[in-house]
């Protein structure tokens, strides 16, 4: 065997789970199309550490955020990543009440139990521009320098013995008696190569990558959608001092209020259904958040806002569908040892990428 462990994707959660088979005492290395790490999703991440509000209870994604938030915590404290625990308001309107309340309930089912609930006088003490009937103050909510973290947690797998190759494209793998014998291409020169475990972190293209696998059962192979969200940063002065959240919309959290670590405000992200990758920033989608913001921050100037940038999110599901669980697939669930899936790793998959990755060397320790 030449290695013990590939992981295909060098976005934040495959820089996570690569860096705990390396500090686990596994040889390991990290497939990155680009090169970079990050490029894609992980870097056009808003950076907002989230406290598992808005999950179904029992859920990958409650248990994970949750747990995820606290690792992400302690370890941006441990090796002094910039953060901010900034705390966040979700604001509701009159016909929003009802669905606040449940919120909080849902909230506490996951076990966020630090929410408040705020009238609407309080959350003007709190954020003096927002008008609202009433809000949810969640100070665990907070901030993080996405690619400080990257960084650290690359430079934590090269110090454990690990490495990502980068400009390199994964090409195919087929299961072998003791393993995975894989194909990958850099340029014009192809590499074969043999490992026991092989980890689909591919983010965006986790799905495209299944299609590679050729012992993976075709019946299994989800439909995917790409989900952009479109962000629009703020000229001038921040008029907030925390996060500020409208309800949920579908697919999304709805267009809100955040600020980096030098406290520049961007609001989104929408919600546009793509078919191909693109990461433009159409000008005037802006008709539409001017629209959504003034109803929380009615003194929104005309002509504040500028196009930032864009990210997009891998979904199991199109338009019009129920939000979907993360979709973690082991050998458990297709019979093919070695090889765990990471599907639909959308948010909170950021603030979740620790406990993704203790998640995983569990199970792979599990099966060993």
């Amino acid at each position: 065997m030449d290695i013990d462990a590939v992981v295909v994707g060098a976005g934040v959660v495959g820089l996570a789970v690569a860096r705990t088979f390396a500090q686990s005492g596994l040889s390991v290395i990290v497939v990155e199309r680009h090169r970079r790490v990050g490029e894609e999703t992980s870097s056009r991440n808003s950076g907002v550490i989230h406290s598992g509000i808005y999950y179904a209870r029992g859920s990958l994604k409650a248990q994970l955020c949750v747990l995820g938030r606290e690792r992400m915590y302690a370890y941006c404290a441990e090796k002094g990543i910039a953060h901010l625990r900034c705390g966040k308001v979700i604001v509701a309107q009159d016909s929003e009440l009802a669905a606040l309340g449940s919120l909080r309930e849902s909230a506490r089912n996951n076990g966020v139990m630090d929410l408040e609930w705020l009238d609407a006088s309080q959350v003007r003490e709190l954020e003096p521009e927002v008008r609202c009937a009433a809000g949810l103050w969640c100070p665990s909510t907070g901030i993080v320098d996405v690619h400080e973290l990257m960084t650290d947690l690359h430079g934590d797998l090269e110090r454990a013995g690990g490495n990502v190759v980068f400009d390199t494209q994964f090409e195919s793998a087929r299961a072998q008696a003791d393993g995975w014998s894989l194909t990958l291409r850099s340029g014009g020169d192809r590499t074969d190569l043999r490992c026991r475990l092989l980890v689909n972190a591919c983010g965006l293209h986790a799905v495209d990558v299944l299609q590679r696998i050729a012992d993976y059962p075709r019946s299994r192979i989800p439909q995917r959608f790409f989900a952009k969200g479109n962000y629009f940063a703020l000229r001038g002065r921040s008029p907030f001092t925390h996060l500020v959240y409208p309800m949920p919309a579908q697919a999304g959290l709805g267009v809100h209020a955040t600020f980096d670590l030098a406290g520049r405000v961007r609001f989104g992200p929408d919600v546009e259904w793509i078919d191909t990758l693109d990461y433009s920033v159409d000008a005037g989608r802006a008709r539409n958040f001017y629209d959504a913001i003034r109803m929380y921050w009615p003194a929104l100037p005309d002509k504040a806002l500028d196009p930032a940038y864009a990210g997009i999110r891998p979904k199991l599901v199109g338009p019009g569908k129920p939000a979907t669980d993360f979709l973690i697939e082991t050998p458990r669930d297709h019979s093919l040892p070695g090889l765990v899936n990471l599907l639909g790793i959308e948010s909170p998959g950021f603030t979740s990428c620790l406990a993704i990755a203790e998640m995983v060397g569990a199970t792979v320790a599990a099966e060993a």
